[in-house]
C-alpha cells in the first residue's frame, strides 16, 4: 500500500498559544484537521466562557482566508470556577471541555488546582449537564519520582474521582503508562484517553541518547520501552477508548534549549504523518482511521467528519526549524526523514 485515504481527523489535545506563534502554527493544524480540542492553558489563562469566546475568534482570524477549520474551545479549571459559569459552558455550542491541570504539573499551569476535593461541586455539576472532564493526570509531590507521578495521580485521585462521579465523561490526556491503559481499559465507557505521537515513537532513552534531547521533553515525561509498548497496543487496537491528542505545544527555539528547558513537543507540522509511519510500522493501517477520525468524535458525541485526507508513502525531510517573526520553533524529529506525506 503506497496510498492511504482517511475520513479527515481531529485532534482531541492541541495548543496553539496566541499571539505570533499562534499565526505560525495553526495553518499546520488546520491543514490536516477538520477539527481540535483547544487547550486553555495561555498566560492568563482561558477562565471563563466570554474569554474563550475571545480566544477563538483569534484563532479564526489567524487561519488561512479559505479554512474550515473548527477550534473546539475549553475553559481552564480553578477553584474560583463558579457552577453557574460550568452551566453557561454547557449552553455553549462553541465550549466543549474543562481541563484540569494540577497546580505546577507543567507549562502555564500555576493557577492549576491544588485540592481536588475542593473542586468536587463542580465536577458534579459537570456530570449533571454532561459537560466532559480534561485531565492532566500527574501529582505534583515533589518527593515524588517524575517517572511515577502518572501512576501515583492514578491510584491517589483518578479512582475517587471517577468512584464519585461515574457518569462524567473523562478524558486522561496524553497517557504515558501501561497502568494509565489499564485503568482506562477497566473503567466504564464514560472514560477514554489521548495518545501523543512522542509517546508512541519513543522510549526515555531519547531524552538522553547521545547528551540531552530537549525537543523530545515533555510532560508527562516519555516513559520505559514497556510502557511505550502498551500505548502501541492500544493506538492499535481498534479499541474507541483510546484517540489522536497531539498535545502538540509550540514552543520557541530558544526556551526549549537554555538552562531551564520547557515541556512540550512540536508535532503539529505533521501530526498525521507522525501516526501514520507508526501505525504502518506496527502493521496496523487498517486501524488508524477509527483512532484519528471516528472515535473522538463519538466520545464528545459530535458528528463524524465527511470529508477525506490522502497520504502517500513518499520520504522527505523535516525542517530544521519553522520560523517565528526573527525566532523559530524546532519541530519533532527536525531534520530527520519521514515516511508518509499528506497528500494536497
Amino acid at each position: 500500500m503506497n496510498k492511504l485515504t482517511l475520513i479527515r481527523p481531529d485532534d482531541w489535545h492541541l495548543h496553539v498559544r496566541n499571539g505570533d506563534i499562534l499565526k505560525t502554527v495553526i495553518a499546520h493544524t488546520a491543514n490536516q484537521f477538520a477539527r481540535a480540542i483547544i487547550m486553555p492553558n495561555l498566560n492568563p489563562p482561558v477562565l471563563t466562557v466570554d474569554q474563550a469566546l475571545v480566544y477563538r475568534q483569534e484563532i479564526l482570524q489567524a487561519l488561512p482566508a479559505d479554512s474550515s477549520f473548527n477550534p473546539l474551545m475549553t475553559l481552564y479549571l480553578t477553584s474560583d470556577l463558579t457552577q453557574d459559569e460550568v452551566k453557561k459552558a454547557a449552553e455553549s455550542e462553541f465550549i466543549h471541555a474543562i481541563k484540569l491541570y494540577p497546580a505546577g504539573a507543567t507549562t502555564n499551569s500555576d493557577s492549576g488546582v491544588s485540592d481536588l476535593k475542593g473542586i468536587y461541586p463542580i465536577l458534579e455539576t459537570m456530570e449533571q449537564v454532561d459537560l466532559p472532564l480534561l485531565i492532566h493526570g500527574e501529582v505534583t509531590n515533589p518527593d515524588c519520582d517524575i517517572f511515577d507521578r502518572e501512576k501515583v495521580f492514578i491510584e491517589s485521585s483518578l479512582n475517587d474521582i471517577v468512584k464519585n462521579f461515574p457518569d462524567l465523561r473523562i478524558v486522561v490526556e496524553h497517557v504515558t503508562t501501561k497502568e494509565a491503559v489499564d485503568f482506562v481499559l477497566a473503567a466504564s465507557s464514560k472514560v477514554a484517553a489521548t495518545i501523543t505521537p512522542q509517546h508512541l515513537m519513543f522510549n526515555r532513552n531519547a531524552i538522553l541518547a547521545g547528551g540531552i534531547r530537549p525537543h523530545h521533553y515533555c510532560l508527562p515525561i516519555i516513559k520505559r520501552e514497556h510502557h511505550r509498548q502498551a500505548l502501541l497496543e492500544a493506538a492499535t487496537s481498534g479499541n474507541p477508548k483510546f484517540f489522536l491528542g497531539t498535545d502538540s505545544a509550540p514552543h520557541l527555539t530558544g526556551a526549549k534549549e537554555s538552562s531551564c528547558g520547557c515541556a512540550g513537543c512540536y508535532s503539529a507540522y505533521a501530526a498525521i504523518e507522525l501516526y501514520t509511519e507508526v501505525f504502518d510500522q506496527a502493521g496496523a493501517l487498517d486501524k488508524l482511521e477509527g483512532f484519528a477520525s471516528f472515535f473522538g468524535a463519538d466520545f464528545y458525541n459530535l458528528p463524524r467528519n465527511s470529508k477525506s485526507i490522502t497520504l502517500q508513502q513518499q520520504t522527505w525531510t523535516v525542517p530544521a526549524t519553522y520560523q517565528v517573526n526573527d525566532k523559530t520553533i524546532t519541530p519533532l524529529k527536525a531534520g530527520e526523514d519521514l515516511s508518509w506525506k499528506l497528500l494536497g
